[in-house]
């Protein structure tokens, strides 16, 4: 968001807003509740205590495995674009004052397509849960598995399930929040088994989207098809969560679920990345 800007318009009811007070309001549209993406390092920030945040896995890279066409300048212009190299932030961080570890897309790069550095950051995300005894925190925000890898990106679905269950074997609490959009393989792999599922309000949640189901021939849907509310009324969430409440929601599972893990975390416990 280019802050020298006075004022946007809202991307859903088109009406115009005060820059500063749509950034107070956690980019939240005030008229008709829209909530616009947000970049992983800004969710960060607004969810986890101040300057608790450690990046881990910052030595992994992408690399062309299939040599595709464009790809390496498409994931040079992301790096560019959004600081960092990859759809996922990982790392460990408290909420207010307890220790998890955390995983958070970007939809910014690359759609948030998750290739095989995404796949190996959410693994290591759970892994590190797994080992230290914390929640793990996973914000998902995704078009699916990323193509240009191929079946590499496609690995990545077996080898993030594999990492969630291994959570739920040492009865580590896995928490997962959909975010606008959260698609296709990241859906159908560590998004939708986490113990506890809330999603933000209107997020696009599905696996085909609009255009590939028309070319099946899906034509008849309900209008709320594919978002948040409607897949919360057919059981898929455990709850919406509007933006404002999403760090006292997360904050209040971590306590009760992981009420008996560990209370603190010794950074010299934790491998840099």
């Amino acid at each position: 968001m280019d802050k020298s800007q006075a004022f946007l318009q809202c991307a859903n009811c088109k009406k115009i807003l005060f820059s500063i007070e749509f950034e107070q309001n956690l980019r939240v549209c005030p008229h008709c509740g829209h909530h616009h993406r947000l970049p992983a390092k800004l969710r960060i920030d607004l969810t986890f205590d101040e300057g608790s945040f450690q990046e881990l896995d910052t030595d992994l890279r992408s690399i062309d495995p299939l040599s595709f066409p464009e790809y390496e300048e498409k994931r040079k212009g992301a790096e560019a674009k959004t600081g960092t190299f990859d759809s996922i932030i990982s790392g460990s961080a408290r909420i207010d004052d307890n220790p998890v570890s955390i995983a958070v897309a970007d939809f910014t790069f690359m759609g948030g397509s998750m290739g095989s550095v995404a796949g190996e950051k959410i693994t290591r995300t759970l892994e590190r849960a797994a080992e230290h005894g914390m929640p793990a925190i996973v914000f998902c925000a995704s078009g699916g598995a990323r193509m240009q890898e191929g079946l590499l990106s496609l690995m990545q679905m077996a080898k993030t399930t594999a990492a969630a269950a291994r959570c739920a074997e040492v009865g580590v609490p896995y928490i997962a929040v959909f975010t606008d959009p959260t698609m296709a393989g990241v859906l159908a792999s560590y998004a939708s088994i986490a113990d506890i599922i809330i999603a933000e309000p209107k997020a696009l949640v599905g696996f085909a989207g609009a255009r590939v189901a028309k070319q099946a021939g899906v034509s008849k849907v309900p209008d709320d098809f594919q978002t948040a509310e409607f897949v919360f009324k057919h059981g898929m969430l455990d709850r919406i969560v509007p933006r404002k409440e999403m760090r006292s929601t997360l904050s209040t599972l971590v306590k009760t679920l992981g009420g008996n893990l560990r209370t603190e975390l010794i950074k010299e416990d934790v491998p840099h990345g």
